[in-house]
């Protein structure tokens, strides 16, 4: 209740609504399908299969415009800063993407994401004033408080569903960031999506459009609900991952059988095994189609093993004396699966160990069958372990004592398997809508169980957490802080489990070398936060006077921001300069050498032994602040030449 009287429009319009739902898109008439609905002749400019909403030109205007901010390391924040290859960015992650996309265009494996549902009771950020001014913006959402936080008034807006652009916001939210994202995939990249039915349809369209309907490869479901939640007398108890590469031809690896899953339940002297029958069951294929297929096998009927299987040969004797053609049920001629020449590279007569193998029917014919060893196996498109219930993410994030900090964290499982069919190696994993860090916590689990050396970049905004939360009851201000404290724990556990295994490895007996080399994995972190540039941006003056210009124009005599430190500017240059967060950096005599030779940043001071010292590096591009120079025009203008003679490109800011 509101408060407010009935509106006759209101009653009119669930009225129309009952009898025309067609017409209605986000609780508005759509009159151009009225009128077609009532049957008039309406020519529609452009018509075309394509998905549209409110503002869709607004959100790509946003997508397009680029950002100034950069990313400043936080070292106190973050575990073994200077060795780590793992990310951790605090900040809104369309500015992080944007700024991202120099140093790791084309470089990401796989990104998972599970962004806000929209279920008419999350919030999040979305672009719903795109005409404001900066100033009417930073005004509007409060800007930071006094700790530097983002206050929540204004920032993380409600998306109820009684705003007449429910859906229109959402995919004005997702629509730039999944476009920014794609471009920081691989060609053989592959990205996850978590969602459920309050979007599924549009993500879905959203996605096409974006990655091209020929790239998507599956919608997963995935129970997530041992009970569910009563929605319109059905207990809904599963979400869906939809999967999309960025080129069609990539394909995902394959996972380990376990014991849970593992059919190999047979056994010969060489492996663990099932079996497979040789005859092709499809109906449509048969001797009249597939004559090259249709061939006897004889089996020697004198020898049967424990399991009931007898050995077979292409070729008949004395032995091999019962004669197997493929036969269906009803007596028809079918056909095998394999031609002759792969059928002989399956069997051994002389040690009978072989990949195919004979077996009696009740009638006294025989079936034959291939042995298969396979210790991998394609998932299906639904994903029903109890391990990946939202409850199960529950207890393991109480193992690390967190008290109902997340409402429904994702479990370890889920994104060890997802990680696992996607990734190898180093690969890199981006998680732009971080939570509760799951995703940092598989991969470093993962790589322990695999010895993987796979690595994340996790972004997650400074979401402030209620104030009646368990979370800010615990003393976390931000989701951010509960994410980073949550790898923290995580990567300790994982630590101690690995010191414990190594410890164990000791004790042992080396019979092999190597067998016993202990395990290292990296389980650190660096933390990044989003933050204005180290670098004076040009404001247009409000007006155009002399005094105005003359005014503005004084503060580019440096260009440093007031706020700007020797560390931040380092890592400023090096994400505009295309160098990823983990190029080596190596601190020198009053500049920088960046990735070997291939970046020198002079940022301190200047002399003539500092400009010789850098030329000896050989580099291929230098960058120095202009005010190190000091007025010196001789030393900048011997610098240049120097470095030209040098074939080095020179630069000063």
């Amino acid at each position: 209740m509101d408060g407010n009287s009935l509106s006759p429009n209101t009653e009119r319009l669930e009225q129309l609504k009952r009898i025309f739902p067609e017409i209605f898109v986000e609780d508005k008439i759509d009159w151009e399908k009225l009128k077609i609905t009532l049957g008039e002749d309406v020519n529609l400019a452009n018509e075309r299969y394509v998905l549209n909403w409110a503002e869709k030109s607004d959100a790509f205007r946003l997508m397009q415009k680029t950002t100034t901010k950069t990313l400043i390391p936080v070292l106190k924040e973050s575990v073994n800063f200077d060795d780590t290859q793992n990310i951790f960015i605090e900040g809104d992650n369309l500015d992080v993407l944007k700024i991202l996309q120099k140093s790791y265009f084309g470089k990401v494996k796989m990104i998972y994401i599970d962004p806000p549902y929209n279920t008419g009771n999350d919030s999040f950020i979305y672009a719903d004033r795109f005409a404001e001014t900066k100033t009417e913006y930073q005004k509007r959402v409060g800007d930071r408080d006094e700790e530097g936080y983002m206050t929540g008034e204004g920032v993380f807006r409600k998306n109820s569903r009684e705003n007449g652009q429910y859906h229109s916001n959402w995919l004005s939210m997702m629509m730039p960031r999944l476009f920014l994202a794609r471009n920081l995939l691989r060609d053989d990249g592959v990205i996850f999506v978590s969602i459920d039915d309050n979007e599924v349809h549009n993500l879905r369209l959203l996605m096409n459009e974006i990655f091209g309907e020929e790239n998507f490869f599956s919608q997963i479901i995935v129970r997530t609900n041992s009970r569910g939640q009563t929605y319109k007398q059905i207990a809904k108890t599963h979400e869906y991952i939809l999967v999309y590469t960025k080129n069609s031809e990539t394909e995902l690896y394959e996972l380990e059988k376990d014991a849970k899953n593992s059919d190999l339940n047979l056994k010969d002297n060489i492996s663990s095994f099932n079996i497979r029958e040789l005859r092709n069951r499809n109906p449509k294929f048969g001797k009249h189609n597939r004559p090259f297929l249709f061939y006897p096998i004889y089996v020697n009927p004198n020898i049967i093993d424990k399991d009931g299987f007898s050995p077979v040969s292409l070729y008949k004797s004395e032995v091999y004396s019962k004669e197997v053609y493929p036969y269906n049920s009803e007596g028809k001629e079918s056909c095998w699966r394999w031609g002759k020449p792969r059928t002989a590279d399956n069997y051994n007569e002389d040690t009978l160990i072989s990949n195919l193998v004979a077996r009696k029917k009740a009638d006294g014919n025989y079936n034959i069958y291939e042995k298969y060893r396979k210790t991998t196996y394609k998932p299906k498109s639904i994903w029903d372990d109890n391990s990946f219930l939202t409850e199960t993410g529950t207890i393991e994030l109480r193992k690390l004592d967190f008290n109902q900090e997340f409402d429904f964290p994702k479990p370890i499982s889920l994104l060890k398997q997802i990680i696992a069919l996607s990734t190898q190696d180093d690969d890199i994993i981006l998680d732009f809508f971080a939570g509760s860090a799951t995703t940092a916590h598989a991969v470093m689990q993962l790589n322990k169980e695999d010895g993987g050396n796979r690595r994340y970049i996790l972004v997650q905004i400074a979401e402030p957490c209620d104030e009646k939360s368990e979370a800010f009851k615990a003393g976390y201000n931000t989701i951010a802080d509960i994410a980073k404290e949550r790898i923290r724990r995580a990567g300790r556990k994982i630590r101690e489990q690995i010191e414990e295994e190594n410890r164990k490895r000791k004790m042992q007996l080396e019979f092999n070398e190597g067998d016993n080399k202990p395990i290292d994995i990296d389980t650190g972190f660096k933390v990044f936060r989003l933050a204005e540039s180290n670098f004076k941006q040009w404001r247009q003056p409000e007006n155009y006077s002399a005094e105005a210009l003359a005014k503005q124009l004084e503060l580019f005599v440096d260009p440093v921001a007031e706020h700007a430190t020797l560390q931040n500017m380092v890592y400023e240059l090096i994400l505009k300069s295309g160098k990823d967060l983990n190029v080596n950096i190596e601190s020198c005599n009053g500049y920088h050498i960046i990735d070997g030779n291939e970046l020198a940043l002079i940022l301190e001071k200047v002399d003539e032994q500092i400009i010789t010292e850098v030329l000896s590096k050989q580099p291929k591009k230098v960058i120095a602040l202009d005010r190190i120079f000091k007025g010196n025009d001789q030393l900048k203008t011997n610098t240049a030449l120097q470095m030209k003679d040098a074939g080095v490109e020179f630069k000063t800011i």
